[in-house]
């Protein structure tokens, strides 16, 4: 219940369940194995998440799922997490392109990504304590590392929706565009990632986690320096630097 095509250097995920675009466990681990597939592509620089139809990007878990027993819901849960867990650790610079509601489990494969553009019809909440349950695909984690704690709190002890103006002001959403341009937009900034070295871009992406994940001030910039030296171990590195000094754009290999 995911489908996906690549454009040149960008992979454009789709999630098609309808009416409203929910999550499945077969769907979330389809979504995990891609993960590994898209990253065995050298050719992949960038993927972009969207929903099918003009209305939902996702609405969430399918909640009848989680009267199939207590072990269906704990091996749902489970590939949720490890699901959005590995798209957001993915190599590639991940983009949601949020045509409208993302709830639950779908404001948290936004939260997954690395960047975001909303419709300006988007409405994105945590709704989950209104059905007795909580976020379980990372949401609890990653919403206060974007929006800091306060409006975390807010978010998810509140029930509070937020449409895209209020998701731009806090920072949840790095793009606001008018309605049917979200894809559009991601499209030309996946473009933009495709001037960049690949490797440089994924270590970069790894050292921002860096401090997400606990690592110290000073391990990380002592670790940023290696990363750094360890580009020379790669071809993309002679060719970004003589690429300039010659005035011409670069030809990535990511290799």
């Amino acid at each position: 219940m995911i489908s996906h095509i690549i454009e040149n250097h960008t992979c454009i995920i789709t999630i098609s369940n309808p009416p409203a675009n929910t999550w499945t466990p077969e769907s979330l681990l389809a979504l995990k194995n891609l993960v590994p597939e898209l990253e065995a592509n050298k050719n992949i620089y960038a993927a972009i998440i969207t929903g099918q139809g003009e209305k939902f990007f996702s609405a969430g878990a399918d909640l009848k799922r989680f009267n199939e027993g207590k072990e269906a819901a704990r091996h749902f849960i489970t590939v949720f997490g490890e699901a959005f867990e590995a798209w957001s650790n993915a190599r590639f610079v991940t983009i949601a392109a949020i045509n409208g509601y993302a709830m639950g489990g779908g404001m948290e494969a936004v939260l997954a990504c690395d960047t975001r553009i909303a419709e300006t019809h988007a409405v994105m909440a945590l709704p989950e304590p209104k059905v007795g349950l909580l976020p379980g695909g990372c949401g609890t984690q990653n919403l206060p590392w974007l929006v800091g704690e306060g409006w975390a709190k807010r978010i998810l002890l509140t029930g509070e929706q937020l449409n895209a103006e209020t998701a731009l002001r806090i920072g949840l959403v790095q793009e606001v565009v008018a309605k049917g341009e979200s894809l559009n937009a991601a499209k030309g900034l996946a473009e933009r990632v495709s001037g960049l070295s690949p490797k440089s871009v994924a270590y970069c992406k790894s050292l921002i986690h860096n401090a997400r994940n606990g690592v110290s001030a000073s391990d990380g910039i002592k670790l940023e320096r290696e990363r750094f030296m360890d580009l020379f171990e790669f071809a993309d590195q002679a060719e970004g630097v003589n690429a300039f000094l010659e005035k011409r754009k670069p030809n990535w290999k990511n290799t």
